[in-house]
């Protein structure tokens, strides 16, 4: 069913197009770009330009949706913490059934959490600051911004599905490439997905989604240095 209710949080066409097309840039072309250039560059430091390059570009190319939606950050400020904090309360839950269920299937851990540690460990700082900061950023922009944004001004529905497979796929499908069976780490990325756009969509404000995103993925990296993760 197509989605009537107004929906104020809205990129403008080139904002649209900026945040979209930053996407194959950030998978592909910029990594690989980079790796050409600076054969030499560990794989930290390419994590870390793709991440603060292009979350300052793209923040830069979007600024004025970024400070509209702010606006709303001050009409509202409790309740767009109190939203960011019960969608991730919600995702742990979500998390939590997950990661047993898939337990049985997959003895390995999550091979991009195992990546973003074995970083951390090289670059503790630089890594905790991309991941904190400029990934929540970064991909609330191009998934939330951009795809759900765009979608949703013809079916709601649509922009939930598209937005959700997206975000999942990009955070697994490199391993994939490598053995297929990863794929099933695509379904530990469902919840929050769904709940990031859940939270944007809820709240009007691409601010709460960035967020609950910053809160996630702090919580993440805290967990994983103390080795409870």
């Amino acid at each position: 069913m197509e989605n009537k209710a107004p929906f104020l949080s809205r990129m403008s066409k080139w904002e649209s197009i900026f945040a979209i097309g930053w996407l194959p840039v950030h998978v592909l072309v910029l990594p690989l770009l980079l790796a050409l250039l600076f054969p030499d560059m560990s794989a930290a430091n390419l994590n870390f330009w793709c991440y603060v390059g292009g979350g300052a570009v793209l923040s830069l190319l979007c600024v004025r949706f970024l400070v509209r939606d702010f606006e709303r950050v001050f009409d509202r400020p409790a309740r767009i913490l109190g939203q960011a904090l019960l969608g991730f309360a919600l995702m742990m839950a979500a998390n939590v059934i997950l990661s047993w269920q898939l337990s049985f299937f997959l003895p390995e851990a999550n091979p991009n959490n195992e990546a973003v540690m074995q970083l951390a460990r090289q670059e503790k700082l630089r890594i905790g600051f991309i991941t904190v900061v400029m990934a929540p950023v970064l991909e609330e922009l191009m998934f939330r911004g951009g795809v759900f944004g765009l979608v949703r001004r013809w079916n709601r529905p649509a922009a939930y599905a598209v937005s959700i497979l997206l975000f999942s796929a990009c955070h697994t499908w490199q391993y994939a490439l490598e053995d297929p069976i990863y794929w099933l780490y695509l379904v530990q990325y469902l919840p929050a997905s769904f709940l990031l756009c859940w939270v944007y969509d809820r709240n009007d404000c691409i601010w709460t989604s960035i967020l609950m995103h910053m809160i996630n993925n702090s919580v993440s990296l805290w967990a994983m240095w103390l080795g409870v993760g």
